[in-house]
Formats: C-alpha cells, structure tokens, sequence
C-alpha cells in the first residue's frame, strides 16, 4: 500500500545528481588525466559512504549500551547491528582487490598531486576509532604525535571534544562490571573457580613429572609454561596483582569487568549467557576483522610503494605494519581462553543459580 502522497524519483531518492558529479581528478589540473585516478576517488568515497553507515549502527549500540540499565531484549538488537557492521567489513576487506588491479606505474601517474593528503583525514574512520575506545594514549607513538597535526581545525576539534566522552570500550566494560552471579546465597564463585584452575593445573604437572618420553630439556620447558599459566591465573584473582598488569599495560578492561566475561564464556550454554557471549564474540570478530583490514591495506601499500613515505608523511608501508600490530580495541577479549577451563572441569552451580540463569514458563496454579 503506498504511504507517500508525492511520487518518489529513484535518482532525486539518492540525488545521484550530487552523488555521481562528485569524482574530480586532480591530475586533469596538470595535463592529461591518469585513467586509473577515477578508480582510487571512487574506491576511497565507496570506502567514506559505508564508513557512514558502520558509524550510523555504531552510535545506534552505543545509545544502548549507555543506558544504567541494559535490558536482555536490548542484547538481540545490539548483535544484529554488529553483525552489520561485520558483513560491511568484509566488504570493505574485498574492496581492496579491486584496488591492487591498479599498478605501481599506474598510481605514480598520480599520487604526487595528492601530497598531503592521506588517509590520516578521514575523520569518519577516526570517529569510529575513537567511538570504539583508540584514543590517543592508545596509540602508537607516530599517531600520538602526529594524529591531529594534519586536520584542520574544526576536525581537529571535533576530535579532540570525542576524546574526552565515553566510548563504547568503556561502556561494555561497564555493563561486564554488572555482572550479577559471582556471588549467589553463600555460594562464591570465584573460590570454587580457583580450586578448579589448581586442581587442573596440579593434575597437569603429574603428567609432565611423570611423562617417561619427555627430554628433561622439554620437561623443564613445560613445566616453566606451566608455571606461566599459573601466573596468569594467579593475576586474574588477585586484585592487587592484576593492578599492576594493568598499569604496565598488560590488560585494559578493568579485573571486575574480565572476571565478568570470562564467566560469561565459562557458562554460555546457559540460555541467560548466549546473547551476552555472542556480543563479546562479535566484538573480537570486529576487532579482527579490522586487523585484516589494517593488514591487506599494509600489504596493499607495500606493493603500490615500496618503502617510500606515505602522501601524509608516514613512513608509509612501515607505519602502517605497526598501526596493524599495535591500534587494537578489545584485545582483553582476545586473552579470554587463556582463563578457560574444559566443560568437565568447570565448578558445579548451585541449583538455586541454574534456575536464575535459566528461562522457566511456570502454567498457572503450578
């Protein structure tokens, strides 16, 4: 049934008019035209309009997460959106072999006439940097120095003022720290979690003692693996220790809001957890998926350039190989199996807690 009282005009509807007349190759100013510099203006403005749309589901999640209170309907929406924005990324990893059918000769006909520009000004990918929690003191020493130096000054500004709001990082850090079910009655979850992670871990050094087809070289390797593993465990629950990992850098996410998720991955089959662990799994895909991103692009780069320095003043395929390395957003979520136990070693919920995290249809008069 139509709904609208004026017709609607599929080009006025994109206003292809703007759209399509927006392609301008600077090399035209100089001479000749270089065929493939329509091919690189349209590519980078497909890469600025999904850009839009990944910040549009963006802020979408962030208004969500924002609230005191997340309700459990609000985690199906916000999994939709994210796996959006998963689907355009994959899109925007594939885009780049429709770049690298541009050669090296074919992008020097051009890329000097674009000296600075770089894609240091796309203020859309940094907003959604930024929004995602890569700020500043995140970052690797050239973006640190130089990250705003190349905007302009109502960008810069405008950054700058993202800078200082919560990003979306801090927001589910928050809602992990909500996590209501590590204490139940007179039930303690971490202390029977630690007697699990010793008892595993004791049963493991048995078998490395006690293994006859191991060198001592590799004995002694396990076992200083073993005792690593126990480190680790042993500086996920205990505050203090955990405090100074994270001041070292170690871990980001606060220890109440990774002792958060990793009780959520220990216990996802329970119908309460299955959205919340399908949320933190689809951040690390997006984190994932970003480094891939960073990573064709470095190698993309590499192959258009060599190690010649970037348009914007980077040292080109360099800085970006560290960018790929180092500018992540949810790397907490990633160290998550390091805390894993098997199912059958997982400590035994109280009854009471099964039922809570569990969805019960009681009939009337039952």
């Amino acid at each position: 049934m139509q709904r609208n009282t004026k017709p609607c005009y599929y080009g006025e509807y994109l206003q292809l008019d703007k759209l399509l007349d927006s392609q301008y190759p600077v090399s035209q100013d100089y001479g000749n035209e270089a065929h493939d510099e329509m091919l690189f203006i349209v590519t980078h403005q497909a890469y600025e309009l999904w850009f839009k749309q990944m910040l549009h589901e963006l802020r979408s999640i962030y208004q969500l997460f924002a609230n005191p209170h997340l309700p459990e309907k609000s985690l199906g929406m916000i999994n939709a959106r994210l796996s959006r924005i998963k689907s355009i990324q994959k899109l925007l990893i594939d885009q780049i072999s429709v770049m690298e059918t541009m050669t090296p000769l074919d992008f020097l006909d051009f890329r000097d006439y674009l000296v600075p520009a770089s894609g240091f000004q796309s203020i859309q990918f940094k907003e959604i940097e930024i929004l995602l929690g890569l700020k500043s003191e995140f970052r690797i020493n050239f973006d640190k120095e130089s990250f705003y130096s190349r905007l302009n000054e109502t960008d810069r500004t405008h950054l700058l003022k993202m800078e200082d709001e919560p990003s979306l990082f801090d927001c589910v850090e928050s809602w992990l720290e909500r996590m209501p079910f590590f204490e139940f009655g007179d039930f303690k979850f971490w202390q029977t979690y630690r007697q699990a992670v010793d008892e595993m871990l004791d049963n493991d050094r048995k078998i490395i003692e006690n293994n006859d087809y191991l060198s001592e070289a590799d004995r002694e390797f396990q076992l200083k693996d073993l005792d690593n593993t126990l480190a680790n465990f042993d500086a996920l629950l205990d505050e203090e220790q955990y405090a100074k990992l994270k001041e070292d850098g170690r871990f980001r996410m606060s220890q109440k809001s990774l002792l958060g998720a990793v009780f959520i991955n220990l216990y996802r089959d329970e119908p309460m957890f299955q959205a919340p662990f399908q949320l933190l799994t689809a951040l690390v895909d997006l984190d994932e998926h970003f480094t891939s991103w960073r990573y064709r692009h470095t190698i993309m780069v590499l192959r258009m350039l060599g190690t010649k320095i970037g348009t914007g003043g980077s040292s080109g395929h360099d800085y970006l190989r560290k960018t790929t390395e180092n500018n992540r957003f949810f790397k907490d979520l990633f160290t998550l199996p390091t805390f894993l136990l098997p199912r059958s070693a997982l400590p035994e919920l109280p009854e009471a807690l099964r039922r809570a995290l569990n969805f019960y249809f009681h009939p009337e008069g039952e």
